[in-house]
């Protein structure tokens, strides 16, 4: 097999400072459109700071939406009262002698949010402070990852007559009946006066506290998720959905052409004609509210743009960015970035390369939770639409415990990429549903003498020739924690992370529907193809770690076909290091598989 070279034309390098500035001018009026609302959140507009429930109150243009938001949450949640209170008999108030001896009461958190497409756009939530919750039992719920949503998207354009649609159950985990009940309390001062007045809750105040007892799920409580998820299960079994025995969240009808992935109270849904969605609408509306959407434009904060007659789907979070470059308050580029981290050019010709040695000054301690912040908000963003941005947020990362001012550089120089490249869109194309990966490493170029390991799955046709990629349903850009003695060594490790992850990616497509040959992984070393394949002796690759040849076992049983393919070809080499900007550009169209 002789690969089609992927990198062909470099796309121009815009540095015209026409540009620069025209784009700036669209940056602002985009800016102030985000500047209330963050990510739902609600932002000072001048410190860019994530407000509360308290803060809120204490303004006098906030003041009363959001007393009347906090009321119509606890009267949601408690016993029915009035006309105004149906109230869904989640939580009761009690006195504080009420409580049983044995069992302590965790404090109610206030979460506030706005979100501008729902009927109550101020929206408050009372949610349980889940730490202080000593519960016995199993609490772990099983939801789908992005990955297997992925996989579902791609199984949709990629079958004949699919169609994708959203379900939102409403009160999911509000509704479900708890056997054993757990207590909270609330200062009776934060609590609006109405209720206040409508409970008669001064009667049951201890210590400046109201406290409640929990009878039904509620946000917060840790085996929320899975009391919630065991009642589903029960419901949904007797019209015929089970949740597949590998994959969590994933789930399938026992005849009808209907699959979802759920997470939280999301619903996914995969169809082959509307009759047979119409089925699980209706099984679902049985047991609780739900909306519907049947263009399938939004799921789990992704929106979806599907064109069933080209059989292609497009992933993007337009506003994201911006967003989060406002909570950050960080200051738009007067100039464009188009890579994600700076690049030291090598000095070819000598015997070795000298490593810089970092001698700034540590991070401050409010730089280092800015830094956790930056890695937290963008790892989703990551993940979901644009993989261009996750070798540089593992190196920010892995720097968070010993971060200097050269980090904070580095950081900055990416919030730069980022509003550079504000809106990314991942498109998929129908193929065989077969997984492909590049996996490739870079030997030593981590901090402690370590190598990362990097890593491009994606979803192609049988035609093992063909070069031509799909947008990735996964891409891997990590350290490795042993430490390699070669760099055959560091590609064997790479093989093995990568392939650990293609284990499960195969599991998710055989139980959607789509069994899997042997998966190619493309490698550009040729000594590791040779130790995956058994066909070196080997002498001084004896020190190899021995998890390592896990591969080899895996080859054997033809799970993996791994193969040799030269460097330029292998995407893998992406996320293993810092590149020059001019790679950046040539490559981020190639990995989002999309024009821009």
């Amino acid at each position: 097999m002789k690969p089609t070279p992927l990198l062909r034309l470099r796309t121009k390098s815009w540095t015209d400072g026409a540009l620069t500035a025209l784009l700036h001018k669209e940056w602002e009026p985009a800016r102030q459109a985000v500047q209330p609302i963050v990510a739902n959140h609600v932002i000072d507009e001048q410190t860019g700071r994530i407000l509360q429930y308290r803060d809120l109150v204490k303004r006098d243009d906030q003041r009363d939406i959001w007393i009347k938001s906090f009321a119509n949450e606890l009267g949601r949640l408690a016993q029915g009262v009035g006309d105004r209170f149906e109230g869904t008999n989640t939580i009761f108030f009690i006195n504080h002698d009420q409580m049983p001896t044995n069992r302590k009461a965790t404090y109610g958190r206030i979460v506030v949010d706005i979100r501008p497409q729902k009927p109550e756009p101020h929206r408050t939530r009372l949610t349980v402070g889940g730490n202080l919750i000593d519960f016995p039992g199993d609490v772990s719920a099983k939801v789908a990852d992005i990955t297997t949503a992925k996989c579902l998207f791609n199984s949709t354009i990629s079958t004949p007559g699919a169609k994708f649609m959203g379900i939102d159950v409403k009160n999911f985990y509000l509704g479900t009946p708890m056997e054993r009940y757990e207590y909270m309390f609330l200062p009776i001062d934060i609590i609006p006066q109405e209720i206040i007045d409508q409970y008669n809750l001064r009667d049951k105040e201890h210590n400046g506290k109201v406290y409640m007892e929990i009878r039904r799920g509620m946000y917060g409580l840790p085996q929320a998720g899975i009391i919630a998820q065991q009642l589903l299960t029960k419901r949904l079994a007797n019209h015929g959905y089970r949740p597949c025995r590998h994959t969590p969240g994933l789930w399938k009808h026992d005849t009808r052409p209907v699959t979802f992935t759920l997470v939280v109270d999301d619903f996914g849904v995969k169809y082959v004609g509307k009759a047979n969605a119409e089925h699980l609408v209706k099984a679902l509306s049985s047991y609780y509210p739900i909306s519907t959407d049947w263009e399938g434009t939004l799921y789990c904060g992704i929106h979806l743009k599907w064109d069933y007659k080209k059989r292609t789907v497009q992933l993007s979070i337009p506003g994201y960015v911006l967003a989060a470059l406002h909570e950050f308050q960080h200051e738009l580029p007067t100039r464009l970035f188009h890579a994600p981290s700076q690049w030291t050019k090598p000095e070819y010709g000598k015997q070795s390369q000298l490593t810089t040695v970092d001698l700034s000054l540590p991070m401050t301690p409010a730089q280092e939770k800015l830094l956790q912040r930056v890695v937290g908000k963008f790892l989703f963003y990551s993940r979901a639409v644009d993989p261009t941005m996750v070798h540089i947020l593992n190196h920010l990362g892995a720097s968070q415990a010993y971060g200097t001012q050269q980090t904070m550089e580095t950081m900055t120089y990416f919030l730069n990429y980022a509003a550079t490249h504000p809106d990314a869109t991942i498109t998929y194309t129908a193929s065989d549903m077969i997984l492909r990966v590049h996996s490739d490493a870079s030997y030593l170029t981590a901090a402690k003498a370590r190598s990362r390991a990097g890593g491009h799955f994606y979803l192609h046709n049988a035609d093992i020739k063909s070069t031509r990629l799909n947008g990735p349903i996964l891409s891997i850009g990590k350290i490795m924690r042993v430490v390699m003695s070669s760099a055959a060594e560091a590609e064997v490790g790479a093989l093995f992370h990568n392939c650990k992850e293609a284990v499960t990616i195969r599991t998710i497509l055989t139980e959607l529907g789509h069994p899997q040959p042997a998966t190619p992984v493309q490698v550009d070393n040729s000594t590791a193809v040779s130790i995956a394949n058994r066909k070196c002796k080997q002498v001084r690759s004896k020190a190899i770690d021995m998890r390592f040849y896990w591969i080899q076992d895996r080859v054997d049983q033809k799970q993996f076909h791994i193969f040799w393919a030269p460097g330029p070809d292998n995407v893998g080499d992406y996320y293993t290091k810092h590149h020059p900007i001019y790679h950046h550009q040539d490559m981020r169209p190639i990995i989002l598989h999309s024009p821009n």
